[in-house]
């Protein structure tokens, strides 16, 4: 018997915009994030190209209405970790880890977090500022439920009489230290995947002395620090020294068009890097941006004025280079070295910050995810898709969007989530 159920894997933009496309269906969805929260990637930027549109604003409506839909269902802090039968009739085991939180008592108010003694550093800040032990993901998670961090908490870590105050301090008693880890069995007919990406860790690149420079940071570290919800309030500042930024640097392709590492473009940095210098401008209107590409790829709609623009009226200068090395003065200001590949000069540049447009790769564990659900990878750990309906992976019934089956922007990405879905529903309504 065909099963009327799909299951998405990754509550990023593109699972949210298959569950929700499933949802009005009529069909019932199991949206499994491994995060306390959805919203993936997109709710940490802070802007989006080419319109320069609030992201939070686009993404919070469709993340409150994939939590209210009476279709779907969240399964938040989980993981994916059992698939049996075939397209029609899966069974899938999802290991739903213990917040030690109930769902249904807490509030968010976050009395028990400005009580919590024990800090931690802030993964969806990237690691600019610290969190405590009990914690929201982000301001805006859904579901709004505190999370306590097996590993950093000392209840939990070395026993009961350590510690307890969230516990204590929780009006609602909703703080639940026996609460356990549970397996949850499901049965669904299709499953779409839609797991997304991870940075590059740029520090295998030393040549540009990311982790050795205080100032040498990445895009992704760029979108917290300019957001007004990141770690400096929207404050465009120098790391080192907290004094503002006056003049970037921005490298292309950092391990990405590179046979050491990953040969492959990841088809959003070059508009990436147009919109974070917009941004900065946008902040301080005296300060200007270098952009050092390879080459410029502006292919989508409005790209190329979208970069004629930031020449134009922000302050931006793009240099056909390549980067040679990052060294750093007496003041800690990064000196960009590197080769006009236009003229053929050398020359260098010295910024208050170097932004590194770090490649993006497939999730961590895209291995041992393809293996379990039984589909094919790419050379570069992507997952294969059919090349015609481009959602189709090599089993049938598990189909996959956005950024884990190949590099897309948001827009591609929301567009791939609606066709997946549709394949998916004509499996289950027999189509």
């Amino acid at each position: 018997m065909v099963s009327r159920d799909v299951l998405v894997i990754g509550g990023g933009v593109a699972g949210i915009q298959a569950a929700l496309d499933l949802g009005d269906m009529g069909l019932h969805v199991h949206l499994v994030e491994k995060k306390p929260s959805i919203g993936g990637r997109m709710a940490q930027l802070d802007k989006t190209f080419p319109t320069n549109d609030c992201s939070i604003c686009i993404l919070a409506p469709k993340m409150a209405e994939c939590s209210r839909h009476p279709n779907i269902t969240l399964h938040t802090h989980s993981e994916v970790k059992g698939l049996t039968g075939s397209a029609g009739d899966f069974s899938v085991k999802v290991l739903k880890y213990a917040r030690f939180v109930d769902e249904e008592m807490c509030t968010g108010c976050g009395d028990c977090i400005q009580k919590c003694p024990i800090k931690a550093p802030d993964e969806f800040d990237m690691e600019l500022r610290v969190r405590k032990a009990i914690h929201l993901y982000f301001l805006q998670a859904v579901p709004l439920v505190v999370t306590i961090d097996r590993e950093r908490c000392p209840y939990i870590t070395k026993g009961k009489g350590h510690c307890g105050l969230c516990q204590k301090i929780c009006q609602r008693g909703a703080v639940n230290f026996e609460q356990q880890d549970q397996e949850i069995a499901l049965d669904v007919g299709a499953i779409v995947v839609a797991t997304g990406f991870d940075p590059f860790d740029p520090s295998v690149v030393r040549q540009y002395g990311y982790g050795k420079y205080r100032n040498v940071i990445t895009s992704l570290e760029y979108e917290r620090l300019i957001s007004a919800s990141g770690p400096t309030g929207g404050h465009l500042q120098r790391l080192s020294d907290k004094e503002p930024a006056k003049r970037l640097g921005f490298i292309q392709c950092v391990g990405s068009r590179d046979m050491k590492h990953n040969r492959f473009c990841s088809s959003v940095c070059c508009m990436h890097a147009t919109k974070e210098a917009i941004l900065a401008n946008e902040h301080h209107r005296e300060l200007h941006s270098t952009i050092f590409y390879t080459d410029l790829r502006a292919a989508g709609k409005g790209f190329q004025e979208y970069v004629a623009r930031a020449q134009r009226e922000y302050n931006v200068t793009y240099v056909r280079s390549r980067v040679a090395e990052i060294t750093q003065d007496e003041n800690e200001r990064p000196i960009i070295w590197y080769e006009d590949t236009s003229s053929g000069q050398a020359g260098s540049e010295t910024v208050d910050l170097a932004v590194l447009a770090i490649s993006l790769v497939p999730r961590r564990g895209a291995k041992e995810l393809a293996a379990l659900l039984g589909v094919e990878l790419d050379e570069y750990n992507f997952i294969k898709t059919d090349p015609f309906s481009l959602t189709d992976t090599t089993r049938p019934g598990v189909f996959a969007c956005g950024y884990c089956r190949g590099p897309a922007d948001i827009p591609e990405s929301v567009a791939q989530a609606s066709g997946a879905a549709a394949r998916a529903a004509e499996i289950v309504m027999g189509g």
